[in-house]
C-alpha cells in the first residue's frame, strides 16, 4: 500500500480461485488484500469429502481444504477481510471497491466470486446436502457406485451428469418437468440410448425422503400434469438444472455472456477493463471444478503481477515475463 492508502491488488472472492491468486501474489510481494465474503471458501464449504484433487491421496473435507488454502496465503502476507463488497467502480484508477461506508483502493483487482448451484428450493433438500443430496457428478459419483440415483434436469447439463453417473450407479433415472427437453438432441439421444437411464417426465420432486434417519432413500414426486403423486427410491439425488455466476456488482461494467458470466480476452485473465482480471467459476461455465479454479486464480495472479510491473517500467521483473529461452524456440 502507497502513502495514499492504494493497494497494489485487491481480491474479490474466497473459494479456490481467490485463495490461489492471493497465495502467488503474496509470493510476489504484492501485499494483496483478499475481500473473502462472509460465505468464504465457495461451494467447498458445502462439499463434504473431495477425493478428486490433486495431493490428497486419501481424501480431505472441503472445509478443511479451503481453510488449508487461505492459511498458506495467509503465511505469505496476504490480507483478508470476511465480508461482502457492496460496490465497485472500475471507471478509472485506482479502482474503489466498497464494503458499506469502508472504502478500498487498488491498482488493480481480480474478481474470483465464484458462482453457485440452483437448487430445487425444499428444506429436505437442504437437510440432506452431503447425505445423498449433491451438485456435481464429477465431483461425488464414485460414492454412489452400484447404487440407484435421480438426476433433476432437462438440459445439456443433466444429460452429462446422468451419462457420467452411468459409469457407477446401477441406475438412473431423470426427472424433468416437462415433456420437452432443452438438452440437445445428440445429448438427449445418447441418455436415451444408455440401459441404466430411465426418464420420468412431466414431474416434480416435492421432497427428499430420508431426513429423519440422516440419509436419502428416496423422493416423494408430483405429477404436473394429473396431481397424482408417487414415490421413487434413490440413494442419490443430482441437482443439475444450472448455476447462476456471482457477478450482479460487476455486469454493468465489465462484459459477460447472457447468463453473466464474465469475458476474458483469449489466452488471458483479463477483463475488457485493463487492470482488471477473472479467474474461477465467475468464468468458466464448463468445467466448475475446483482445481480448474485454483488454476485460472493463478493465471490471474501472475496476469496481474506481469500487468503492474508493466506500467511500473520493469516487465522483465514479472514471473510472465517472456524468457529469452523461449524467445529462441
Amino acid at each position: 500500500m502507497n502513502e495514499n492508502g492504494v493497494r497494489e491488488l485487491i481480491i474479490i472472492g474466497g473459494g479456490p480461485a481467490g485463495y490461489t491468486a492471493a497465495l502467488y501474489s503474496a509470493r510476489a510481494d504484492l501485499e494483496p488484500l483478499v475481500i473473502e465474503g462472509f460465505r468464504w471458501g465457495g461451494q467447498l464449504m458445502i462439499t463434504s469429502d473431495v477425493e478428486n484433487y490433486p495431493g490428497f491421496a486419501e481424501g480431505i473435507m472441503g472445509p478443511q481444504m479451503m481453510g488449508e488454502f487461505r492459511r498458506q496465503a495467509e503465511r505469505f502476507g496476504a490480507e483478508f477481510v470476511t465480508d461482502d463488497v457492496t460496490r465497485v467502480d472500475f471507471s478509472k484508477r485506482p479502482f474503489r471497491v466498497w464494503i458499506g461506508e469502508d472504502e478500498y483502493q487498488a491498482k488493480s483487482v481480480i474478481v474470483a466470486t465464484g458462482a453457485s448451484a440452483r437448487q430445487l428450493g425444499l428444506e429436505s433438500e437442504r437437510a440432506l446436502h452431503g447425505r445423498g443430496v449433491t451438485y456435481c457428478a464429477v465431483c461425488d459419483a464414485a460414492f454412489y457406485r452400484d447404487k440407484e440415483v435421480v438426476v433433476v434436469g432437462g438440459g445439456d447439463s443433466a444429460m452429462e451428469e446422468a451419462l457420467f453417473l452411468t459409469k457407477f450407479a446401477s441406475k438412473v433415472t431423470v426427472l424433468h418437468r416437462r415433456n420437452e427437453f432443452r438438452a440437445s438432441q445428440i445429448m438427449l439421444n445418447r441418455a436415451r440410448e444408455n440401459d441404466k437411464i430411465e426418464f420420468i417426465t412431466s414431474v416434480v420432486v416435492e421432497e427428499a425422503l430420508g431426513a429423519d434417519e440422516g440419509k436419502l432413500s428416496g423422493l416423494r414426486i408430483r405429477n404436473v400434469e394429473t396431481g397424482e403423486t408417487s414415490e421413487v427410491p434413490a440413494e442419490g439425488l443430482f441437482v443439475a438444472i444450472g448455476h447462476d455466476p456471482t457477478t450482479k456488482l460487476f455486469t454493468d461494467q465489465l462484459d459477460h455472456d447472457e447468463a453473466g458470466y464474465l469475458l476474458t480476452q483469449p489466452g488471458s485473465t483479463a477483463t475488457n477493463v485493463e487492470g482488471v482480471f477473472a479467474a474461477g467459476d465467475v468464468v468458466d461455465h464448463t468445467y466448475r471444478q475446483a482445481v480448474t479454479a485454483a488454476g485460472m486464480g493463478s493465471m490471474a495472479a501472475l496476469d496481474a503481477e506481469r500487468w503492474l510491473a508493466a506500467r511500473e517500467g520493469h516487465a522483465g521483473t514479472a514471473l510472465t515475463a517472456p524468457r529469452a529461452e523461449a524467445a529462441e524456440v
